[in-house]
């Protein structure tokens, strides 16, 4: 409509300029000239607000998007994505998928489903306060991680152990990308499982789903221990005698220890010196419990994982040897260098024993539960190990029968 008039009035204007040149008027047709050269600089003017207006106002429109818009969810994913700070992230982040409203959205993450890779994630997990006291009543977790090939066979037992404890736990599954099955709604496990990818045992990819599950598990900051199970573990005590112990403990739970066999230090490569050296090496068990102090230097190593990822490889099995080796280096006196998950290795081979239905007794469990002695806190104790593995999915029943009266879980 602003053209056609603008249009129209340069057309009069043209045929006034024709009709006073014609009668010889120079006056009037100075004064045409001059109507028509501030008619041209006015609609140049405009045209260059305009157009500088839409620049600003789409850019703010899209710094407010960041910031506080919901973006659409892919058809694959039915979980909202949480990453925080797009604007200074790297341009391959995505923006915030849900009003930022108050710090509770921050620092416990509604949903687990996010778009960030690894990358990304280590680096966002790493951020650490430098006010040590928090702004809100922070209740410390446990973060239960489990690292499984598919379905939790014994996930009825782990119903049964969480039952009544909500706000003092955490769970998070790392699955193999080819399972897709869901757990229902009412169970704890529900929409509880994290962006994952293949894992191969003994390479680097199985350090690299452990970091994965530290590293989300990070992202709530009112969790404060980290344990890594896996389907065929199961808890030996009920859940406040291991909430306890791992809450006032002042040291984490993995094992590291220096093994003078082929299977130890004849796995080490020397092309690992001088970053790691022989005197260096270390070994331990797969299943560790991490303080959260000593989880954020275990995500946050940028130093060591590289050698591990080029030079331990099979026969040198990196879930073996890279964390043991990385916490004796950067925190040994956080570390109890003991795991408390329970396995039996006496029956030789590369793979501890497995326990069906018939293994599964009172005294059985007992035998884990008290049989042993070890530090805790400087101190002598017979309760050394909190969970026991490998249960075959055939011991479930008799495990639901015992647990109500001897690890006391609530039926």
């Amino acid at each position: 409509m602003k053209q056609c008039k603008i249009t129209v009035f340069l057309k009069d204007l043209s045929i006034r300029f024709r009709k006073e040149v014609r009668e010889g008027s120079l006056q009037a047709t100075t004064t045409v000239v001059l109507c028509l050269s501030m008619v041209s600089f006015v609609v140049i003017l405009a045209m260059f607000i305009n157009n500088n207006v839409k620049r600003y106002l789409v850019s703010e429109d899209y710094s407010y998007y960041q910031l506080a818009t919901v973006t659409p969810l892919s058809s694959r994913s039915p979980y909202p994505y949480f990453l925080c700070s797009s604007f200074l992230s790297p341009p391959s982040l995505q923006p915030l998928q849900f009003p930022i409203t108050s710090l509770r959205d921050w620092v416990t993450p509604k949903e687990l489903w996010h778009s960030m890779d690894d990358k990304e994630l280590l680096w966002r997990a790493s951020m650490v306060p430098h006010i040590d006291e928090y702004p809100y009543n922070r209740t410390p977790k446990v973060a239960f991680m489990f690292l499984t090939r598919g379905s939790l066979p014994l996930a009825p037992l782990w119903e049964m152990f969480f039952k009544g404890h909500e706000g003092l736990y955490s769970i998070y599954l790392h699955k193999s990308p080819e399972f897709t099955n869901q757990h229902p709604e009412s169970s704890v496990f529900y929409q509880r499982q994290i962006p994952s990818k293949p894992a191969e045992w003994g390479r680097a990819t199985m350090i690299d789903a452990e970091r994965r599950l530290l590293a989300n598990a990070l992202l709530d900051f009112s969790n404060e221990r980290f344990v890594l199970l896996s389907e065929t573990c199961i808890p030996v005590f009920n859940f406040s005698t291991i909430y306890n112990y791992l809450m006032n403990s002042n040291q984490s739970f993995l094992g590291s220890f220096d093994d003078p066999r082929h299977v130890g230090r004849g796995r080490y490569n020397k092309r690992m010196r001088p970053t790691v050296t022989l005197s260096d090496w270390r070994k331990g068990s797969q299943w560790f419990e991490a303080h959260r102090k000593v989880a954020i230097e275990m995500i946050s190593d940028v130093k060591y994982y590289p050698v591990f990822r080029d030079h331990c490889r099979p026969p040198c099995y990196m879930d073996e040897h890279y964390f043991p080796t990385l916490v004796t280096k950067i925190s040994p006196e956080l570390n109890s260098n003991r795991s408390i998950t329970w396995v039996d290795w006496s029956g030789g081979g590369s793979h501890p024993t497995r326990f069906v239905r018939k293994d599964v007794s009172e005294a059985f469990l007992n035998q884990i539960r008290n049989g042993f002695n070890c530090t805790y806190n400087g101190g002598i104790t017979t309760v050394c190990f909190l969970f026991a593995r490998k249960f075959h999915p055939s011991t479930l029943d008799p495990l639901l029968r015992i647990a109500p009266g001897l690890l006391g879980f609530r039926s």
